[in-house]
């Protein structure tokens, strides 16, 4: 039997160390290689993060207190002059944000519903399935300047299909660009007619359903209601989850939808934040006002962002997933 006295566990100590000394893993040659080929590689998109992201973000936070106009004047520090007009001395940025807001509050809810009503009708089997996923599949494909510029055609008032086929049942179509009430509903329109990248995602995540699961609930009592509501959608709450955070990102940043379509107009009826940003930027040279606001939509978009991440353990189910 051994004895533990202080000699002994120093002995212990001095042994466990040196083990340890012993299996830590040496840097070599090759791994030092190894090392470098790796920062060799990544380095370009170091270099472009820090000059094309890191230095402009610095840069743009610097000059959002400041008074800048068009060069060559010189930027001159005013604190937070540039906030303080913004939320108190400027109606067009509460009139932007309200609008931008209530085009992500519609768009998005509602392309969630269509792409998801769509991926379970295109989930079925039967004939020329694979035809109309490609055809609810193409319009994500086409650029937003050429979609733009097909539903300026198709909204026109008086010549535009839509309202010759509303004229069919005896219904007069709005003048959806030209009128103040209709301009949003139609970017909205544009946003829906392209939910087919997030109509793909969730039928690919309906085929990863086993199929046991509906069986069990067939044996269970469960009519078609039941088992899409409480089996089907908990299912593919990650993919929902996923196409509710990318495309509330992209409602916010809408742009090239409201610059071709209506350019902001009419009397700022479709006046969004991020054109909002760039005309207050590149039309009237404020520079350092943008900058203000663009941190400020930043900072709104963060919010947002952390607010549906912090809802999602809630809702969004995965199957691994072991909840207490």
């Amino acid at each position: 039997m051994t004895i533990l006295t202080p000699d002994t566990m120093r002995t212990w100590r001095a042994r466990s160390r040196s083990a340890v000394g012993r299996d830590r893993p040496r840097s070599t040659k090759r791994s030092r290689r190894e090392a470098g080929t790796f920062y060799v590689f990544v380095s370009p998109w170091i270099l472009g993060f820090v000059v094309f992201t890191m230095v402009p973000m610095a840069a743009s936070l610097w000059l959002s207190l400041t008074d800048y106009r068009q060069p060559p004047h010189s930027p001159s520090f005013v604190g937070f002059a540039n906030y303080v007009r913004m939320f108190t001395d400027d109606p067009l940025f509460w009139k932007a944000l309200g609008q931008t807001l209530y085009f992500a509050g519609v768009s998005v809810p509602l392309s969630l519903m269509i792409a998801l009503f769509l991926a379970n009708l295109l989930h079925q089997r039967f004939r020329l399935v694979r035809f109309f996923r490609t055809v609810i599949y193409l319009p994500a494909l086409v650029p937003l300047v050429a979609a733009a510029i097909l539903f300026r055609w198709l909204l026109a008032p008086t010549t535009g299909p839509i309202n010759g086929f509303l004229a069919l049942f005896g219904v007069e179509g709005p003048a959806w660009l030209l009128d103040a009430d209709w301009v949003i509903p139609a970017i909205i329109l544009l946003s829906i007619w392209q939910v087919g990248a997030g109509t793909i995602l969730l039928i690919a995540a309906l085929q990863g359903i086993p199929a046991e699961l509906h069986e069990a609930a067939v044996l269970d009592g469960a009519n078609r209601r039941q088992i899409f509501w409480r089996v089907t959608v908990p299912l593919v709450t990650p993919i929902l989850f996923f196409n509710l955070i990318t495309g509330m990102i992209g409602a916010f940043q809408v742009f090239a939808q409201v610059f071709v379509l209506t350019d902001s107009g009419p009397n700022n009826a479709s006046l969004m934040m991020v054109p909002y940003i760039y005309n207050t930027a590149f039309r009237y040279y404020e520079m350092g006002y943008a900058s203000a606001l663009a941190w400020v939509f930043f900072g709104i978009i963060l919010i947002f962002s952390a607010a549906i991440l912090r809802t999602a353990k809630f809702w969004v189910f995965y199957e691994t997933e072991v909840r207490k």
